[in-house]
């Protein structure tokens, strides 16, 4: 049995239609991994389950903070981790649905303790990658550290740059930082979901989501968030749509302007998800023009299968 099945990738691409057919479909519970999701009273900004989603099938960490609180993605680790272990003990693999990449990292792979980023040397490493192709980094990584070389495909950047960067850093191969930590954040044995749009296609949806958003009441939501002492300098009221909607609540803008700029910034945001996701080789790409019942279909036999289902 599988521990998890993550339905993964950008915002507005279909994640929680998909992960409530496939929990339903293997009668289990849904571990919600969406970072925004996690607090009340912002539920049509952040497009959390509606209640016929959240009575079809058992959602977890969805609406269970106030705006004021935090989770890290260390914090979510433990506390999600802890709910899948209980679900595979009965028997049933966790459904994991979220956009948020640390926080999907954070609970499969765990959170790598290794040194801290190095900004110099990774634009270093990625501005060489386009010049020349990830080729060169992926030899100089097999020549350093082999043994992770041969764990992840030759062009997942993401990684070798990473794995690059750490050596440069600390002069240790990644791989002898991960098995001293192996202990203590195994990776859970997952399968990893996406629908795969067209970029054209993703982007009228998430224009699509805007308008549904503040045809729900989306301009009352973040009223009442401002009215509870939420304010702008609370950091949830910062995050994409809510800012732009609090500065035309503010007077800093027409209310046109606003839903525009929410558009532009989730567009943008949409296609930074794509770039963390397409970097994990791991995750699986359905078409989205198939139909719901194939994407349900694909999905649960991959639970079955390691080989990538082609689509």
């Amino acid at each position: 049995m599988r521990q998890v099945l993550a339905v993964v990738g950008p915002t507005g691409s279909g994640k929680t239609a998909l992960a409530v057919a496939v929990a339903e479909h293997l009668d289990t519970e849904i571990v919600s991994a969406d970072s925004m999701q996690f607090y009340r009273g912002m539920e049509i900004g952040t497009g959390a389950p509606n209640a016929e989603e959240l009575a079809r099938v058992t959602h977890h960490f969805v609406g269970h903070l106030e705006p004021s609180e935090e989770m890290s993605a260390g914090a979510f680790e433990i506390s999600a981790r802890a709910v899948v272990a209980e679900l595979n003990a009965r028997g049933k693999t966790a459904v994991v649905v979220g956009g948020s990449g640390l926080y999907i990292q954070a609970l499969i792979d765990g959170l790598f303790d290794g040194p801290g980023k190095a900004p110099a040397i990774r634009e270093r490493l990625e501005a060489e990658a386009e010049e020349h192709g990830p080729e060169g980094l992926y030899a100089r990584l097999e020549a350093v550290d082999p043994e992770y070389a041969r764990r992840i495909e030759p062009g997942d950047l993401r990684r070798i740059v990473r794995a690059l960067e750490v050596y440069e850093v600390s002069g240790r191969p990644i791989s002898e930082l991960y098995l001293e930590q192996e202990g203590r954040s195994k990776a859970l044995d997952a399968v990893q979901v996406a629908l795969d749009w067209p970029r054209d296609m993703l982007y009228e949806r998430i224009d699509a989501r805007v308008d549904a958003m503040l045809e729900a009441g989306f301009v009352d939501e973040v009223a009442r968030l401002i009215e509870r002492g939420y304010g702008v300098h609370i950091k949830r009221l910062r995050s994409i749509g809510y800012r732009e909607i609090a500065a035309h609540l503010n007077g800093e803008c027409t209310l046109d302007e606003a839903v525009e700029s929410m558009k532009m910034f989730t567009r943008r945001y949409a296609k930074r998800q794509l770039t963390w996701f397409r970097g994990d080789s791991r995750v699986h790409w359905l078409k989205a023009s198939e139909t719901a019942a194939f994407h349900l279909e694909q999905s649960v036999q991959l639970l079955q299968s390691e080989s990538k289902v082609q689509a």
